[in-house]
């Protein structure tokens, strides 16, 4: 079979759910050459042989319509969500609102990849959630909010926010990074270092479904731009090897992670799409070694999981009804917070959009046009003028930054960009008017917006939902 970004795979007729690559490790290509020495007594196929066998079986795999072949989770016809434990028998978690079970047999194609790892069999003891905020230096507010993104991380289909865990050295931000990682997506390699280029960025991300960005100080303008890509899908095409003209696609959305003692100033863009949670400093006393972190956290992952799974089968039973009063930026995320609000009475909606109005608010204050921008304005109360009008206006640095714009062109385009920040601290771009004349050059009217719109964390986004079916109880709180 073909897969719908073009690569070709076979499936075991007596096996697991699972398309097998014909070239690579543990492809088909090492299968049948490994058939060939049981079945002829130790000889061994000729490399020609077996490069004659792909190229027929690709053909084959080229006649019929390309299927879709998803990666450690997925849905079926019927919008059940199915996670791939990894495991060498293809055994998988179905997840719908009536509950979550194991299968010997996925319903949903997966295939696999060096980057992934087996999950534990979950199961539910009663107090997953707790042994979990047990092993974390957090407080509630900053815990439940994890949990919520870890049941979100489980829903293919939205967007998720970048998880970025904020704090000084010494609390304990990569181990929880790596643990986090590791419930959803476990992989040997479970941390990664900042991609040199978008190559190398592409290569990673298509083979794993979640995966951390360690210790980041800076974030270039390619990365932040493939990061929010990545959050609400991406692809990339690049030429196959060994050709002239074909290529290849990589199409993939992830869930993204990264940690940061500062990532410095973030594009309004990114910053919108973070979940930001600031870490505890780990007492000297309350430390423990790597090895006890480890025993510990496989002691509790299969309890961790059942739970974890269980509030997503809670939350898909309400999810359809959830309706908010007005959308803000990741509407998804933000649906499937109140869907864990209303199951668990927390208020982990309310908590992110207070964040999320404090990170957009970080991220104008490091960008020295905006926040030139947002001092005019609370200068003048309104201003109204063209780009270059704007630049003459604002006053130049001595020493001029990077990203101040250099002309007219590339200050509307910065102003644009800058729009969804100054919003969140009540500043509206309006680039809707043009001046009179013949040049009718477009006008910028920056103005200060009411109050109550001013700050999203202060919002009305109360959910409408519908309760909770009966017999169904929410799980175990910390």
């Amino acid at each position: 079979m073909m897969s719908t970004d073009g690569r070709p795979y076979a499936i075991a007729l007596n096996g697991p759910n699972l398309a097998l690559p014909l070239r690579g490790r543990a492809g088909l290509r090492q299968r049948l050459a490994r058939l060939y020495v049981d079945t002829y007594e130790g000889d061994v196929a000729s490399q020609s042989a077996l490069a004659d066998a792909m190229s027929v079986l690709e053909g084959i795999a080229d006649e019929d319509d390309p299927v879709p072949v998803s990666l450690r989770v997925g849905s079926d016809d019927a919008g059940a969500i199915v996670v791939d434990l990894g495991t060498a028998d293809g055994r998988a978690v179905v997840v719908t609102a009536l509950g979550w079970n194991v299968v010997d047999r996925s319903p949903v194609l997966f295939r696999r990849s060096g980057a992934m790892g087996p999950m534990p069999t979950p199961v539910l003891d009663g107090d997953g959630l707790a042994k979990l905020h047990a092993l974390l230096n957090m407080d509630d507010t900053t815990f439940r909010q994890l949990a919520a993104w870890l049941v979100a991380a489980w829903i293919p289909h939205i967007p998720h926010p970048v998880l970025t865990f904020k704090g000084e050295q010494g609390t304990g931000k990569s181990k929880t990074a790596e643990m986090v990682v590791n419930l959803i997506d476990p992989s040997p390699a479970s941390k990664r270092s900042q991609p040199r280029d978008i190559k190398a960025w592409a290569a990673q991300a298509f083979n794993s479904w979640a995966l951390c960005l360690d210790n980041i100080s800076t974030i270039p303008p390619w990365l932040s731009d493939t990061l929010c890509k990545a959050v609400t899908g991406d692809g990339i095409v690049d030429r196959a090897l060994y050709t002239d003209d074909d290529v290849v696609v990589l199409t993939f959305r992830r869930v993204l992670a990264m940690t940061t003692i500062d990532a410095g100033a973030l594009a309004g863009d990114l910053a919108e799409r973070l979940l930001m949670l600031d870490l505890q400093l780990i007492e000297e006393d309350r430390r423990r070694t790597e090895e006890e972190l480890n025993g510990a956290f496989e002691a509790v992952r299969p309890a961790v999981l059942g739970a974890l799974f269980d509030l997503l089968a809670c939350v898909l039973a309400v999810l359809p009804t959830v309706r908010l009063d007005t959308m803000p930026r990741m509407a998804d995320f933000a649906r499937v917070l109140a869907a864990v609000d209303q199951v668990m009475d927390w208020h982990t909606l309310d908590d992110y959009l207070a964040t999320s109005a404090n990170v957009a608010t970080d991220a104008l204050e490091g960008d020295p046009f905006g926040a030139a921008v947002a001092a005019l304005v609370d200068q003048a109360g309104t201003w109204q003028g063209t780009a270059a009008q704007l630049l003459d206006t604002l006053p130049t640095p001595l020493v001029r930054p990077p990203n101040w714009p250099k002309d007219a062109t590339r200050a509307g385009g910065r102003l644009k960009r800058l729009a969804p920040l100054l919003r969140s601290i009540g500043i509206t771009v309006d680039d809707t008017q043009r001046s009179p004349g013949k040049q009718r050059h477009r006008l910028y009217v920056l103005s200060r917006a009411e109050a109550a719109a001013s700050d999203p964390g202060q919002a009305p986004l109360w959910p409408e939902v519908a309760p909770i079916g009966q017999g169904r109880t929410p799980p175990d709180q910390p």
